[in-house]
């Protein structure tokens, strides 16, 4: 199995081992575009893997802080009272970059950078780029994509 990311498409897709297309899914990446600068809010670009697979078992539109469930389930009336919240939901895909001084160690380290494939809420808009870095998607879909990919899975990030 593999993800690949397309930037400009706003999609992820899964493939098998011999590069078949398995599923393919709306997302979200950043509104600043892509980069791999620490603090830049970016989406980085390159070869990354799954360093980690947070949430199994959490309900649909649960809420992550610090990858540590809250306690809380994102409703609409949560979300108005703390309208600036980055909301994390339900299930988290860490990244891990492969490529040294491109998206792996110091400035540029992605997982340091807390990159994730994750959850979002109702209000945002998947096709189009919205987040502040990490990789948005529908909560049906991230969970379905969870059970998919272990850690370890490759991930292509592209423009």
């Amino acid at each position: 199995m593999r993800l690949e990311i397309g930037l400009a498409r706003q999609e992820l897709v899964l493939t098998n081992a011999a590069g078949a297309r398995m599923k393919h899914y709306s997302i979200s990446t950043s509104k600043f575009g892509a980069g791999e600068q620490n603090g830049s809010f970016c989406t980085p670009r390159g070869s990354h893997v799954i360093r980690a697979r947070i949430g199994a078992g959490q309900p649909e539109n649960a809420v992550f802080v610090r990858r540590r469930p809250t306690g809380e389930v994102w409703t609409p009336e949560l979300h108005t009272r703390f309208p600036g919240r980055d909301w994390i939901l339900t299930r988290i895909l860490w990244l891990c970059g492969r490529e040294p001084g491109k998206n792996r160690w110091g400035a540029v380290d992605t997982m340091r950078r807390y990159i994730y494939i994750h959850g979002t809420h109702e209000f945002a808009e998947l096709g189009k780029p919205g987040s502040i870095g990490c990789v948005r998607m529908g909560n049906r879909d991230i969970v379905e994509l969870f059970d998919l990919v272990a850690a370890g899975t490759p991930v292509e990030i592209r423009e």
